[in-house]
């Protein structure tokens, strides 16, 4: 977002002066020789800083200092005084103003104010970034064993220089908001706000509210003037989760930032420019939201520059066993466990189920099965008997095992129980230890 800066200065070789010195610094500034035409820039477009004259013609800067901070508060102000005028430079500083500078002064010192404006204003809004930011994971790790997965990461690594938008975009739990971050903490913004919203969580109101922000008195319970996270993201990502819950109102909205980079808050009448990388994700079929009305054809093609599609876990059968080993060292501190793996049976139990909830239900079943196991491993017994039935309802005429491979499951499962002691595990299955270790060893 462009740093813009308005000068109101009736003298014209001064307001030349500034202009032409912020200009080098590549500021975005404008001029005006009066505090009446001032006032009517700052109603009407978006000011950092204004820097005033207090003896202008139509209205002086006090007057114009005090209608400002009424009207865009966050605009900061320097006050230029004339020599002997000292005392208003303190008037318009117990005022609101944030500097001043009495005549005749050095351009570098108001460049230097104004620089020192900048850097303020930046770290306020990386405050609020920070405390939006609080709380979500920094360190990212994304475990993809199967083909179709690394694929995925693939082409991440292939637009990872890009700025393009970006549209996530399959089952529910299957990863889109952790491939989000990757994409964000990737790019050129990986030191930039990251900002994440769930559009399906807010009533339309609200959701506008926390988008674009309000202005003091915009509604009932606008008690003070609010950013929204469009603004506080500025320079950084905002990622749209559930973009296909936004409403006709708020999709064109949506359209009208991506395309201009500016918006108004609500019950503002002031454009405010932003720089900003969108990130969307959806479950649902947009064409199909697009041929039902439920969803804008144009917004769909803004933000379907880069489309990724995330597939479901069944169909990456692979990832499961990394997966379970990833969440059961994640969450096995967290309950004072030690468990080292899982026994055969549990994985393949994990291999063979379906995760309608996908990679979240997974993870779950792993933190439930932490709480519950007593053993060194993952046992069956600790996962849901869901799964276990699971494995009754599918069988199929190409699963169905031969005798001797259930006989050998079993007497490993004996085996393991016992914690290894063959002997006694031999004893209970009724045959020799060295029927056991043949047996066993035959699966080798």
């Amino acid at each position: 977002m462009a740093f813009r800066v308005l000068i109101a200065e009736d003298e014209d070789i001064t307001r030349k002066h500034l202009l032409g010195a912020l200009r080098e610094e590549k500021y975005d500034v404008e001029g005006t020789d009066n505090g009446l035409d001032a006032l009517g820039m700052i109603e009407s477009d978006s000011f950092d800083v204004l820097i005033t004259d207090i003896k202008m013609p139509r209205m002086d800067g006090l007057e114009l200092l005090a209608k400002v901070k009424s009207v865009s508060p966050e605009t900061e102000v320097i006050v230029i005084t004339g020599f002997g005028s000292i005392s208003s430079a303190v008037d318009a500083m117990k005022n609101g103003a944030d500097d001043y500078l009495p005549k005749p002064f050095d351009l570098d010192e108001l460049v230097l104010k104004v620089n020192r404006l900048r850097e303020q204003k930046a770290l306020k809004r990386e405050n609020v970034a920070l405390k939006a930011y609080l709380g979500m994971e920094e360190d990212i790790s994304v475990v993809a064993v199967s083909t179709s997965m690394k694929k995925v990461l693939d082409i991440i690594r292939r637009i990872q220089e890009s700025d393009a938008t970006v549209l996530l975009t399959g089952e529910s739990g299957v990863g889109k908001n952790l491939l989000a971050k990757v994409l964000h903490f990737s790019s050129p913004r990986r030191e930039r706000p990251f900002l994440s919203l769930n559009c399906a969580t807010f009533t339309e109101d609200l959701l506008a509210s926390e988008l674009f922000g309000h202005e003091k008195g915009a509604f009932t319970g606008a008690v003070a003037q609010k950013q929204g996270l469009m603004e506080i993201a500025d320079s950084g990502t905002l990622y749209l989760d559930e973009i296909a819950e936004l409403s006709p109102n708020l999709q064109a909205k949506l359209l009208k930032v991506i395309e201009e980079k500016e918006f108004y808050r609500v019950g503002g009448t002031r454009p405010i420019h932003v720089d900003v990388r969108f990130l969307a994700a959806t479950n649902q079929n947009l064409e199909k939201a697009i041929a039902g009305g439920s969803f804008r054809k144009d917004l769909y093609y803004r933000l379907n520059v880069m489309e990724i599609y995330i597939p479901p876990l069944r169909e990456r059968k692979k990832d499961i066993e990394p997966l379970s080993r990833f969440f059961l060292a994640k969450h096995t501190p967290g309950y004072r466990k030690r468990i080292k793996g899982f026994s055969r049976d549990a994985i393949q139990i994990l291999r063979n189920y379906s995760y309608p909830g996908n990679v979240r239900e997974l993870e779950n079943i792993i933190e439930r099965a932490v709480i519950l196991e007593k053993s060194p491993v993952i046992t069956p017994e600790s996962l849901p008997q869901s799964l276990k039935l699971f494995q009754i309802e599918t069988l199929e005429p190409d699963k169905v095992k031969q005798l001797d491979e259930i006989d050998r499951e079993y007497a490993r499962y004996v085996v393991e129980m016992l914690g290894g002691n063959k002997t006694e595990a031999a004893r209970l299955l009724g045959i020799s230890r060295t029927s056991l270790w043949r047996m066993l060893k035959e699966e080798e």
